[in-house]
């Protein structure tokens, strides 16, 4: 997969609130039928963004984190009181 962000175009959204993912950004990603996508809101500085995730690239940034997580409370900046 590619680093670089790309804009894939501009899709409806039907009555039942459904959108299909342009071709080129499922193939880009990925993304077969029958697979399952992450919808979360974000990033954090974005309240009204959707950020589509494929579960299997979520899974894998999950157990990164996780293996991690030890030392990312090391690092963590800790909020002042």
């Amino acid at each position: 997969m590619s680093n670089s962000k790309k804009f894939y175009g501009k899709v409806p959204v039907g009555t039942k609130g459904q959108i299909v993912i342009p071709l080129e950004a499922r193939k880009v990603m990925d993304i077969k039928p029958g697979d399952n996508v992450i919808v979360i809101s974000g990033p954090a500085h974005q309240d009204k963004v959707i950020s589509i995730v494929p579960e299997k690239e979520f899974n894998e940034f999950l157990k990164f984190f996780e293996e991690h997580l030890a030392d990312l409370k090391k690092v963590a900046i800790k909020p002042k009181l």
